[in-house]
């Protein structure tokens, strides 16, 4: 895990920085206890900038203060993770089909070159890279939307996937094949002109047939 340095950035920052890519990464997980004085430790500086950098991260919703037991990592929601996910299906999907027309052939090319690499990690599954690959080719995509309120909306949706720290493909990895071959068919559809409106409802399927995935193991009703 590659960890950012103190040079040039005040104490708090790389405290904030290093903790929170750590709660990222899994390092720290849901629960996980944050020990200011351990972690002064570990990262070499007194208490006070660890303490400014976990109250930014309570700010921020990736930390929580229980009584008694003081700063733990925030645990995942599996509600919220469905309503940002219902929210990305209608948002990307609307993206994507207004976007029908405008998106140029090399940015097709860098996904289909992004959904190759997520083809290829299926061997030795790294259900985390492959997120990180699959949010890049969304928005990607989403990019060519004209709306720049609608492509603001869709980064903060997936900002709070982020702050979720959930992978989706870690808890059924037999859907990141089944999200490759749709990513195939999504870049076909929009590489032979068909119309928006069919391209708008494949998008807008393909996220919530994610969500239908997650269904069994979170206990949450059908979004249809």
């Amino acid at each position: 895990m590659t960890e950012p340095l103190l040079e040039g950035r005040s104490k708090a920052q790389y405290a904030y920085e290093t903790i929170r890519q750590r709660i990222v990464s899994g390092h720290y997980g849901p629960g996980s206890r944050l020990v200011f004085d351990q972690l002064a430790r570990d990262l070499k500086i007194s208490p006070v900038p660890i303490r400014e950098a976990v109250r930014q991260l309570e700010a921020q919703g990736w930390v929580v203060f229980e009584r008694n037991i003081g700063a733990q990592v925030a645990a995942i929601d599996p509600g919220e993770y469905r309503h940002s996910m219902e929210t990305l299906a209608l948002l990307e999907g609307y993206a994507v089909g207004s976007a029908v027309g405008r998106i140029e052939t090399a940015t097709l090319d860098r996904a289909a070159e992004l959904n190759r690499r997520m083809r290829a990690s299926l061997e030795q599954f790294d259900p985390l890279g492959f997120t990180r690959l699959n949010r890049e080719f969304h928005l990607l995509l989403c990019a060519a939307c004209p709306n720049p309120h609608v492509r603001g909306l869709i980064d903060r949706e997936w900002g709070r996937l982020d702050l979720m720290r959930r992978s989706t493909f870690s808890l059924v990895p037999g859907r990141a094949s089944e999200s490759v071959r749709e990513h195939d068919e999504l870049l076909l559809l929009l590489r032979t002109g068909e119309p928006a409106a069919v391209v708008e409802e494949f998008a807008r399927r393909h996220k919530l047939t994610t969500v239908r995935a997650l269904l069994p193991l979170t206990r949450l009703e059908d979004p249809t």
